[in-house]
């Protein structure tokens, strides 16, 4: 039996708010209106706004009764400090419309509003909203066209840019947060933006870093954006990775990157460059025609699934010696320029050769902010470049993060959701692979386990 003190007061729902009414009938006169045209959802004369309204104005004047420690109209033969002193009008703008609200005033002039603060116009969820889109790849422009258009809200350009603006603190912080002390696998690859630099319009390299740490969990590590690369430029991000605690790394798979192994040499001796075998198989393709494609692509499937360097070496000489070799001789080429960045691929076991296999974690990454940054004809800045990239990313994963949510419950051959794009996604036979590596760099891996 449950006593006076175990009684607990439920709270109903909107949604069971709302059924309340629908029972009663009051929503049918009003539902009516709204068919006929006669009430508007949104907009500085709509229903929503005028319920914001209403929510707010209540909001602020139980504050200042609580300020002045008495109901409104109550009457006492106690002279009071302090009084109501009427209201201000504001108008704050919000994801429903813009509309007009009345703040309640004390006489003292000490009471502080925390529900609509002092000099507040916007209401925290049209920051939000507007961050939203922006991560989306609207434009400045777009975003207030589909405010005006939407919600009858005007906002300015400048005022866009001051919200966007507002989570650079978070972007340095996230970009300079501690990291791993060892990372297995790292992957590096690049997207091609545009930044406006000095009255032109340069093409750059918006680079990312996704590791691997030893629960095979992956983290973007940093963004860096850069006109040319060279040794200069990957001295400067590994030395930045190692500033943030990365004292070492096994393997980097990357597109051949100009610079990366001599940098990588001269922060972390140990660590191996290793091509991307994905990556290599392009470049050597973009010489083959249409019709021989799939003639080479196996052949050169005897090279990349070799058991050991001899055995591809002689496949490649076979290649090059074939008809086929001999009509496409840029891409035995291609492969002779890669060979000493290749071959570490070929004394992996089978599992940890699936996961240095390719980039494509990150390529699936860089396709979606590609469709982000398409929007753009370019960037004013790098420091906008990689604002946005990190938004987008955050963006993605928090829309994989609500259709997953959808499919909670379901039985897992009915759940359609996608799963994490890259930040806190788990390699695939990551347990197997981490066992090979154990096995084949007992001294690099061990310390770390």
């Amino acid at each position: 039996m449950m006593n006076d003190d175990d009684v607990v007061v439920a709270r109903a729902s909107g949604r069971e708010a709302v059924e309340d009414l629908r029972r009663s009938g009051a929503l049918d006169a009003l539902f009516e209106r709204l068919d006929a045209g006669e009430v508007e959802m949104t907009g500085s004369q709509g229903l929503l706004p005028a319920l914001l309204k209403e929510a707010l104005e209540r909001g602020l004047a139980a504050e200042l009764t609580q300020h002045l420690g008495y109901e409104k109209g109550q009457t006492s033969g106690q002279a009071r400090s302090n009084t109501r002193n009427g209201t201000t009008k504001k108008t704050v703008m919000s994801e429903v419309g813009a509309f007009e609200i009345e703040v309640p005033r004390d006489r003292a002039g000490s009471f502080t509003p925390r529900l609509v603060r002092k000099g507040q116009r916007r209401l925290d969820g049209l920051d939000s909203m507007i961050i939203s889109l922006y991560a989306g790849g609207m434009t400045v422009r777009d975003i207030r066209h589909h405010l005006a258009s939407t919600l009858g809200v005007e906002v300015s350009a400048a005022t866009i840019s001051t919200i966007t603006d507002a989570v650079c603190e978070a972007v340095l912080e996230w970009q300079h947060r501690p990291l791993e002390a060892f990372y297995p696998v790292i992957y590096l690859d690049a997207i091609r933006i545009k930044i406006r630099s000095d009255h032109t319009v340069e093409n750059r390299a918006a680079h990312l870093a996704v590791g691997v740490d030893m629960d095979g969990v992956k983290h973007v590590l940093g963004i860096w954006v850069q006109a040319d690369e060279g040794a200069a430029f990957w001295a400067h991000v590994c030395a930045e990775l190692a500033n943030r605690g990365v004292r070492d790394v096994l393997i980097v798979c990357c597109d051949g990157l100009t610079g990366l192994p001599e940098a990588i040499e001269a922060t972390w001796p140990q660590s191996m460059v290793q091509t991307c075998v994905v990556h290599l198989i392009r470049a050597s393709m973009r010489f083959v025609s249409y019709k021989d494609r799939k003639s080479v692509a196996a052949a050169l499937k005897a090279v990349y699934s070799a058991p050991n360097e001899e055995t591809a070496r002689g496949a490649l000489e076979d290649f090059a010696a074939s008809d086929l070799g001999a009509r496409y001789p840029q891409t035995v080429a291609t492969w002779q320029r890669a060979w000493q960045r290749f071959t570490p691929f070929l004394a992996f076991p089978p599992m940890l050769r699936r996961v240095v296999y390719t980039t494509n974690a990150i390529e699936s990454l860089n396709y979606q902010l590609r469709k982000i940054t398409k929007n753009r004809g370019h960037f004013p800045s790098e420091e906008a470049a990689v604002k946005l990239l990190w938004l987008g990313i955050c963006n993605i994963e928090d829309k994989r993060a609500a259709e997953r949510l959808t499919d909670a419950g379901k039985p897992a051959n009915k759940r359609t959701a996608p799963t994490r794009l890259i930040q806190g996604r788990t390699t695939t036979n990551w347990k197997q692979a981490l066992a090979q590596l154990t096995t084949a760099y007992p001294d690099r891996i061990t310390p770390y386990l």
